[in-house]
């Protein structure tokens, strides 16, 4: 069984603890490297969708984005991200994914 890989995420400071805009710099780009991962993960997810799904016309579904930006939303409450961002980043991410598996899609079946 294939073990998920765990995302690192440097040591910083809390941000309530930040008494310095070094210490908030360094825990925003340790995050964003942990984000980085993350992203590449769910790219990895896309090459998996391109290679399963039977047709080309399944690869954008609109009842599927709505799901995902729904459930982002709630999991966005609960850990107290503005849905100002947490709505234009996911329907930005899933859009540019769908671009992305569009392009594998079409290169894996010629």
């Amino acid at each position: 069984m294939h073990k998920p890989a765990l995302v690192a995420v440097d040591a910083r400071v809390d941000p309530a603890d930040c008494t310095s805009m070094t210490e908030v710099r360094q825990g925003v780009d340790a995050l964003d490297r942990a984000l980085v991962a993350l992203l590449a993960e769910r790219q990895r997810y896309m090459d998996a969708a391109a290679r399963i799904k039977p047709d080309r016309d399944a690869v954008h579904d609109d009842a599927r984005i709505e799901d995902v930006v729904a459930k982002v939303l709630k999991s966005a409450e609960a850990h107290h991200l503005s849905p100002d961002i947490a709505e234009p980043v996911w329907r930005t991410l899933v859009d540019r994914c769908i671009a992305y598996e569009f392009g594998v899609y079409d290169r894996t079946r010629r």
